[in-house]
């Protein structure tokens, strides 16, 4: 009776380790999720203000200036 309570309590442990590995994983890849969000946000912003610019120039009618070495 006390091996088999044994070998329960031994195949439990083993699968709680095998759990906080896989939590562990989650949040490494949850991480970097996260960050590669926030990257494409702020691309994202900028890519947005770029398209504001656009626009307000083409509302003022205004031509763009000819590069410098024109």
């Amino acid at each position: 009776m006390a091996d088999n309570q044994e070998q329960r309590l031994i195949a439990l442990e083993e699968r709680l380790a095998h759990q906080d590995r896989t939590i562990e994983e989650l949040s490494a890849v949850i991480t970097g999720q996260w960050r590669e969000i926030d990257r494409l946000k702020r691309q994202l912003a900028m890519i947005d203000d770029q398209i504001a610019a656009v626009e307000q120039l083409a509302r003022t009618g205004k031509a763009e200036p000819p590069p410098p070495h024109y």
